[in-house]
């Protein structure tokens, strides 16, 4: 008898046990999901970045000035310290012409080294501002280069080795335009803050004292996920519109959230731009998905009056079940346009945009692959003495890259715009018909990536490339590489 009652005790314990166990799961996969659909007060005006001053020195370059600052910041939540160029959060907009020559005089008032990338910018290794090229605090480093793309929505980041994720988030970080009449279209909306305007959406949370939180969630995988959203700094934001049709200039600059941009309404949108350029033609689309680091430029075209919501929606990730953990199943308000009653006109998106030359697989000189799981590429953690490839001047490669580990991961490469070949095999969507520098990678479907690289070659300076959620750079999913003038091999350091 005695035996007995012991068993059914320990039965009735296990079963309360797998009872909890089974609520706190239920708990969990119940709260893993984030929705402000319909929640967000839109009460707060978009701040839009200045656009940086700049002057011309004697030889005749465009000469910046960029301060990394300490400061506070409203998120609602009080006094927030943050950082920022200049300001106290984010930084202005540089804005530079295809053919100039430019000086960036970037100050470090912080109490900690930092670096400043100029992510998707043509440059030389020496200026791409990579982990290794320090600004050590009350110092100046002044890059400088002379800008040859194609018009474009560029932007500038911190990218200091295992802080990268933690400068971003804070605050450091601003957009880059690249203006070129050869390659843009004179039809599309063009006024800074009139009818074109920068939208860099961040997610954020805080801890109790009104303090940015940056803890990760152990069960995501991803790196830190917010649970409110800031666009171009601002919590709740609206945009007052006074013309019929608007240019976004879309950024996703999160350290981990993907978003997947459409409207509330379900109205369709001309994308009109990827990361370094216009596209061949518009795609009109209801939703752009976004992982970290992309751009994306839509035109939308809204009516006298009108209120419209930009919103992000579950995006498909890839991952099945785990999406609900990454980010994946969330909706997100992100901006409101208030039309006003007597918008401007302007002229209809045409068809046809600039042409884009196309980069020939066949014709590649080397082929590489790159398969990205457990923080790290091809098996290898990010080190600082070790070349991972060393294309020569003038050449093209193709790059298939692989996410292995069903998690998000993401790809980015520094110096070069690739073009995306094929898509697990098959032709690439209209939408990655153009310039590109980062692209997320679904889980097992190979992307090829065909690039071309020219005018810098450096033996003994490299570039990187990596995944850019952020924490999954931090913690070795990176690599480097150098060009290589004809007939050259590479050093033994990234310089």
């Amino acid at each position: 008898m005695r035996l007995r009652r012991v068993l059914v005790v320990l039965l009735a314990a296990v079963l309360v046990l797998c009872g909890l166990c089974a609520g706190a799961g239920v708990w969990v996969w119940s709260g893993a999901v984030l929705s402000t659909a319909d929640e967000v007060d839109f009460v707060r005006p978009l701040a839009v970045p200045p656009l940086a001053p700049s002057r011309l020195d004697a030889q005749g370059r465009r000469v910046f000035e960029l301060t990394a600052r300490a400061g506070t910041h409203d998120f609602g939540h009080g006094q927030t310290p943050t950082w920022g160029y200049g300001g106290s959060y984010l930084g202005p907009t540089l804005r530079a012409a295809r053919g100039e020559q430019v000086v960036v005089d970037v100050a470090n008032t912080l109490g900690e080294a930092t670096t400043l990338h100029w992510h998707g910018m043509h440059l030389p290794a020496a200026m791409d501002g990579g982990p290794y090229q320090g600004i050590e605090p009350g110092t100046t480093w002044s890059p400088t280069w002379r800008i040859d793309q194609p018009a474009a929505t560029l932007w500038y980041h911190p990218h200091p080795h295992g802080r990268t994720a933690q400068h971003v988030y804070r605050g450091l970080a601003g957009m880059f335009l690249v203006d070129d009449p050869a390659t843009d279209v004179a039809a599309l909306p063009h006024e800074y803050g009139v009818d074109d305007f920068p939208v860099i959406v961040q997610d954020k949370k805080f801890d109790g004292d009104g303090g940015l939180d940056d803890a990760e969630s152990f069960l995501s995988g991803t790196g830190l996920l917010g649970d409110t959203v800031a666009v171009n700094g601002t919590v709740g934001p609206y945009l007052e519109v006074s013309t019929r049709r608007v240019r976004l200039r879309l950024l996703n600059a999160s350290n981990a959230r993907s978003y997947d941009f459409g409207f509330t309404d379900g109205r369709t949108f001309a994308l009109v731009g990827s990361d370094g350029g216009l596209l061949p033609q518009r795609v009109d689309l209801a939703r752009v998905m976004l992982s970290p680091g992309e751009r994306a430029e839509i035109v939308v075209t809204v009516a006298p009056g009108e209120r419209a919501v930009l919103r992000s929606y579950p995006q498909a990730l890839g991952t099945s079940l785990v999406d609900r953990f990454t980010g994946g199943a969330d909706t997100l308000d992100i901006l409101q346009l208030r039309v006003s009653g007597d918008a401007a006109a302007r002229p209809e998106v045409p068809q046809r945009l600039v042409d884009v030359p196309r980069l020939d697989p066949a014709g590649a000189a080397q082929r590489r692959t790159f398969k990205l799981g457990e923080r790290s590429i091809n098996g290898k953690g990010m080190a600082a003495t070790r070349v991972d490839a060393a294309p020569v001047l003038g050449t093209t490669e193709v790059w298939q890259v692989v996410n292995n580990d069903g998690t998000p991961h993401n790809f980015h490469v520094h110096d070069v715009q690739f073009q995306v070949a094929s898509v697990g095999g098959q032709a690439p969507p209209p939408w990655l018909a153009g310039w590109k520098d980062t692209v997320y990678l679904p889980p097992n479907r190979p992307y090829e990536l065909v690039m071309r690289f020219t005018d810098y070659a450096d033996p003994n300076t490299a570039y990187m490339f990596h995944c850019h959620l952020l924490s999954h750079e931090d913690s070795g999913m990176m690599g480097q590489f150098v060009v290589l003038p004809p007939a050259t091999t590479p050093g033994a350091g990234s310089g």
